[in-house]
């Protein structure tokens, strides 16, 4: 159900979030956080979680309100020209459209493992670049992930560019934060998952020798340092993406990737062919 509101007094209450968009850890803190872009509000809006209202410049207004209509809540609709919006926001936006949403509650690990297919999760440890995060959940969506294990030194993924550099993937996936990562790892093992820490050097065994069929979470480490002793030590195996000399890493989302496929190119040759 829809509720049309014009844009007026810019210190409307329901307006706030829209007018503090870079108070990221604010809007975390009231339990919202905004979407950007048509794209990551149209899959917002098809995904289960719970919306609060949705900013548009006029022309928008016919794309969206059919799908506003089809929603359970009663969803604000504020419809403005894009000059106001500007002004609201203080960004210059490409397309205009927002979106606010409750950020859904944290799942137990057992959660993370729903399913007919054996898990694929990601943890992270440490990492607190948020394009970086969304970035790396979009690719682990893309390559069958299930779940997402969030350690206690990370950027939350409902942070606004981490939902951004998501693309909305991250609508797709329940996730655990964690008070101990180490001992989540502990845990998730105790469940059957194996935990593979993605690291470089002595003990990391090559990323094509590893077998990935079973249930598994690949751990990542922070930016620089990479995963804390800890949590390796909490890890069955470590791993890494061989690279050609001269290159000692790559970007966190990138590994990420090279892993996620090898994972997804593994488990699809357990799939029986239909031909014949």
């Amino acid at each position: 159900m829809v509720e049309i509101r014009s844009i007026g007094d810019f210190d409307d209450p329901a307006l706030v979030p829209f007018r503090t968009m870079r108070s990221q850890l604010d809007h975390l803190g009231g339990g919202v956080f905004v979407a950007e872009g048509e794209k990551i509000v149209r899959r917002l809006l098809d995904s289960p979680l719970e919306v609060v209202s949705v900013l548009v410049p006029s022309r928008w207004r016919e794309v969206l309100e059919p799908l506003l209509d089809r929603r359970s809540e009663t969803i604000q609709l504020f419809v403005g020209e894009k000059d106001v919006l500007t002004r609201l926001t203080g960004f210059s936006m490409f397309q205009g459209v927002l979106g606010l949403a409750k950020v859904p509650p944290s799942v137990g690990l057992a959660g993370l493992m729903k399913g007919e297919r054996p898990a694929l999760l990601v943890a992270l440890d440490g990492l607190t670049n948020a394009e970086n995060v969304g970035t790396l959940i979009r690719n682990h969506v893309a390559f069958g992930g299930q779940g997402l294990l969030v350690g206690e030194t990370s950027s939350h993924p409902y942070l606004r560019r981490s939902v951004r550099s998501s693309m909305g993937s991250l609508f797709k996936v329940p996730y655990h934060e964690s008070s101990d990562l180490a001992s989540s790892l502990r845990s998730l093992r105790g469940l059957g998952v194996r935990c593979l820490g993605a690291d470089t050097g002595m003990g990391a065994k090559c990323l094509w020798e590893v077998d990935l069929r079973a249930p598994t979470c690949v751990v990542f480490g922070a930016e620089g340092g990479g995963l804390r002793p800890g949590v390796r030590e909490a890890c069955d195996d470590l791993v890494e993406v061989p690279m050609c000399a001269g290159v000692d890493s790559i970007n966190v989302a990138n590994a990420g990737a090279a892993i996620f496929a090898e994972t997804l190119r593994q488990r699809q040759m357990l799939i029986p062919s239909s031909a014949g």
